[in-house]
């Protein structure tokens, strides 16, 4: 019996026909898998399963997932995530170190001119009646703008040039901010990526040093919203809080002092 596979356009278009016909008819796809999404068992003999590529600069990755999960689609990566990807299917992937479980998850990038260090907290916000996944960013130190030697920081303005808003209540859903999105292949925080105005292209603002593993509540809770809320916060403000009801409490003091700007991102991927 063939495989309940979707092949979509787009995958069949970068694999090629010849090898999308041999997926469908069996003779490359697998059993059972881990779906790259949600990290339980399928198979494809049982249910929906959709092929997912995963392409870096000159490699490419075939995954796959529950239909109901996430659809076919070709998820553009740089060569480092789509390493990261690779140790992830064969089993290994890395957890970020001294993370508890349950608690935020903290990860950290160079920026491009190697004096600032981004602090990524991973965690879920009560808004209403419904947890939203979040991640919160904070810079090492102050960010200044590009191309200015003034010893003041620009983080917060940048961003709301870029589409952020400023935050007066925590309790109220940030608007979504157009061309951004999060990352989220093989159920692990990858990076945050940011489309190019003029070109169009996505790049990676943020990028985790390796692929960050998250809590099962908070990728459920991605999967389900398919949003996560990303705060930002100058140096100083927020920390690394060790539990969720801290991390809140943070950045509702952020807000009270004018220090909090957050943006509704789509997952990109997985």
């Amino acid at each position: 019996m063939s495989p309940l596979l979707d092949v979509s356009d787009e995958v069949r278009a970068e694999i090629g026909d010849k090898e999308a016909e041999r997926l469908l008819a069996g003779e490359n796809a697998p059993g059972t898998y881990d779906c790259t999404s949600c990290r339980t068992q399928g198979d494809t003999g049982q249910e929906r399963t959709s092929t997912v590529l995963f392409v870096g600069g000159e490699t490419a990755v075939l995954a796959f997932a529950h239909a109901a999960c996430i659809p076919s689609q070709v998820v553009t990566v740089s060569e480092e995530q789509l390493r990261g990807a690779v140790a992830s299917i064969t089993g290994q992937s890395t957890v970020a170190e001294g993370q508890a479980p349950g608690a935020p998850s903290p990860a950290e990038l160079e920026e491009s001119s190697g004096q600032v260090v981004l602090g990524v907290t991973c965690g879920q916000i009560l808004i209403g009646e419904d947890l939203y996944p979040a991640l919160v960013v904070e810079p090492s130190g102050p960010v200044a703008r590009p191309g200015s030697d003034g010893p003041g920081d620009d983080f917060l303005p940048l961003l709301i040039e870029a589409g952020f808003l400023p935050v007066t209540d925590v309790s109220a859903a940030p608007a979504q901010v157009p061309g951004w999105s999060v990352l989220l292949a093989m159920g692990q925080l990858h990076s945050v990526l940011q489309a190019d105005a003029a070109t169009g292209q996505t790049a990676a603002w943020w990028q985790a040093h390796q692929p960050l593993a998250v809590t099962e509540g908070w990728r459920t809770s991605a999967n389900q919203k398919q949003m996560v809320l990303v705060y930002a916060a100058p140096a100083g403000s927020i920390g690394q809080q060790p539990r969720e009801d801290l991390l809140r409490e943070a950045l509702e003091k952020a807000a009270a002092g004018g220090l909090l700007v957050a943006a509704a991102m789509p997952l990109a991927g997985t």
